[in-house]
């Protein structure tokens, strides 16, 4: 059984009602610049374990250096933001744009860098031969869906950043240390998609 129909469905009804306390940075970001980004959360279509593809970025990148992040960057003129989230992808991890199935786009996330993030929700096939840029990607990995989505998983940790306190989630999966802004995208989906709602979906 494929996991896309399943998987839409909680998506829809997750997105249906509006959640007014979802996390966000917007508050940290002092230049008030606000570039328009996309992130591709792809996650391979095995039903009974879904795993969330993600990069580790290299460490001599300007924004967010050495950090696990999903494959993306910023929206180009003329793109929207499938399309940017595709194009990432594929430029960095040679992931073929043509075998995702796109479920939707999430809730936008402002960093404290001054990004606008939108993830785009993708059914991708297990075992692509992904190849990561250098320039670009450090790493890849996988992670299981049902780790990422249960908020036991995290830890809550603070930092002072900017002039003020600042909590952020933090989970290490197998040496990756997954935090900062991608947690938090990941954090705003858990409130979308609950691992009951994937359940009963299916």
């Amino acid at each position: 059984m494929s996991l896309y129909d399943p998987l839409a469905r909680a998506f829809a009804t997750g997105h249906a009602r509006a959640i007014p306390d979802l996390l966000s940075d917007a508050h940290f970001a002092q230049d008030g610049r606000a570039t328009p980004a996309a992130v591709l959360i792809a996650i391979t279509d095995v039903a009974d374990d879904p795993q969330v593809i993600l990069t580790q970025r290299p460490r001599a990148m300007r924004d967010h250096p050495g950090q696990v992040a999903f494959p993306g960057g910023k929206i180009d003129p003329g793109e929207d933001a499938v399309t940017a989230a595709l194009r990432e992808a594929e430029e960095e991890l040679a992931l073929p744009r043509d075998t995702v199935r796109v479920i939707g786009t999430s809730d936008v996330y402002h960093t404290g860098t001054g990004f606008l993030v939108t993830p785009v929700v993708g059914v991708v096939p297990p075992g692509l031969p992904l190849v990561p840029n250098p320039h670009e990607v450090e790493a890849w990995f996988e992670a299981p869906l049902s780790l990422l989505l249960d908020p036991t998983s995290w830890t809550t940790n603070e930092v002072f950043w900017r002039g003020a306190n600042r909590r952020y989630l933090e989970l290490d999966w197998q040496g990756f240390r997954i935090w900062g802004v991608t947690a938090a995208i990941i954090a705003n989906l858990s409130r979308r998609i609950s691992l009951e709602a994937l359940r009963d979906a299916a």
